[in-house]
């Protein structure tokens, strides 16, 4: 049985809720007939008009901010990208025939934002309910218990505490911003990996989870030890947010320390794993890390349960570098030497490190995510780094992000290999 190709213009039309279509300018590219209705307003008068000239604040009324708010909840969307409500509002409009004479009307609304292929917002979509008549009735029922006074006061305090609403929700919107702005730069500070300047055929990308601050706690970073020694790792702590990211911090510094002072990842891993006990909200965190020598052209690995890393040849062919997993870090009661292994390499190969949000997806078994990214490196053999990893988000729709953050490091492997 075959689906019936939905005409979503026809569901537009029958929408009983007033609606507009908007571009990203505010200019009205779509009305329903209910919103035609409502502000007896044609289609043709509405479409390819910007929305605050056809509909803007009464000038007679020194505190009317209805177009006011809709603008700035408008601008919220654009600028976010998630749907923002109004709470009951007045916002008269002019009667259609008469433009200098605005009508009382009272409203709420919400609009929502319509995403492009590209992650953007292309489109908004604005719903109000007139909520008029029900003013309007409330302010003519005078129960025998109250009298008209009493029920006026009734309804400018129902109004006032609206506003409150409405005054509250933007001190809360204001918080978050100013605390997304301390995580993002909290976030970038920590994932400054100076020794990357020296490495052009890296390539690094961090992605946070939808909705998750913009910070997480996966993590990348690169290390130099000699001359011909380059050590690169990824990890992943459970959880978002600003915890999470403090985390991903410590163990991050750790392992850079520990990789300075110790031979190989599998001992660096050890001492990870042993200060990990130690940091709430460490158990569980995962990390692999892989020693690049360009001498013996040998990549030399540990991994802490971590997703294994991918060797993409000229060919197409790829090998997984799973030989060498164990539990997590700070999984173990007791300290146990980790495992190593190596595996050589040719100066024309590719080396990628991820984190699981690369590869999984909510109901899907992570072995089916693996192989739909093994599946998509074989058209990409000729790529640079930079170009490789836009590649892969880009294959895997991921480039705005995911359900869960997401970090990846791409090594083009001639770029890193020195004369003997």
């Amino acid at each position: 049985m075959t689906t019936p190709e939905i005409d979503y213009a026809a569901v537009f039309a029958v929408l009983p809720s007033p609606c507009l279509l908007l571009g990203t300018d505010l200019v009205i590219v779509a009305a329903n007939p209910a919103f035609c209705e409502g502000t007896g307003r044609s289609r043709a008068e509405l479409v390819g008009q910007y929305l605050f000239d056809v509909f803007p604040d009464n000038p007679a009324d020194p505190e009317a901010d209805g177009a006011k708010t809709l603008k700035a909840s408008l601008q919220r969307v654009l600028s976010c990208g998630q749907t923002d409500h109004i709470a009951l509002q007045r916002y008269d409009i002019p009667v259609a025939d008469n433009p200098d004479v605005f009508k009382e009307r009272w409203w709420t609304a919400i609009n929502v934002p319509v995403l492009g292929p590209d992650g953007k917002v292309s489109w908004i979509l604005h719903r109000s309910e007139d909520m008029t008549d029900v003013v309007a009735t409330r302010r003519a029922a005078h129960p025998p218990s109250f009298s008209p006074g009493r029920e006026a006061a009734m309804e400018a305090e129902l109004y006032a505490r609206a506003r409150q609403l409405q005054r509250l929700n933007e001190d809360l919107r204001q918080a978050h911003a100013r605390e997304r702005r301390i995580a993002v730069a909290l976030q970038e500070t920590m994932l400054h990996t100076p020794d990357l300047a020296r490495h052009p055929g890296v390539a690094v990308r961090y992605r946070p989870a939808t909705g998750a601050l913009n910070v997480c706690g996966d993590w990348y970073d690169a290390v130099d030890l000699s001359a011909d020694r380059f050590a690169v790792a990824v990890g992943d702590v459970v959880g978002h947010g600003l915890m999470a990211a403090t985390v991903m911090g410590r163990l991050r510094s750790a392992l850079s320390a520990a990789t300075r002072t110790v031979h190989g990842p599998a001992q660096a891993l050890e001492v990870l794993g042993l200060y990990a006990r130690s940091v709430e909200g460490a158990l569980a965190a995962t990390a692999v890390q892989v020693l690049v020598d360009s001498r013996s052209q040998l990549l030399i690995y540990s991994s802490a349960g971590h997703p294994p890393p991918i060797l993409l040849h000229p060919d197409g062919t790829c090998d997984l570098l799973d030989q060498a997993t164990d539990p997590p870090l700070g999984a173990r009661p007791e300290h146990v030497p980790r495992p190593q292994a190596s595996i050589p390499y040719t100066p024309a190969d590719t080396l990628i490190l991820y984190t699981d949000g690369l590869i999984e997806r909510r109901g899907e078994d992570i072995d089916a995510g693996l192989a739909r990214l093994t599946g998509m490196l074989p058209a990409c053999t000729g790529f640079g780094a930079e170009q490789l990893a836009d590649a892969i988000l880009a294959g895997l729709d991921l480039t705005s992000g995911a359900a869960d953050d997401i970090a990846m490091v791409v090594v083009r492997l001639d770029a890193l290999t020195r004369p003997r």
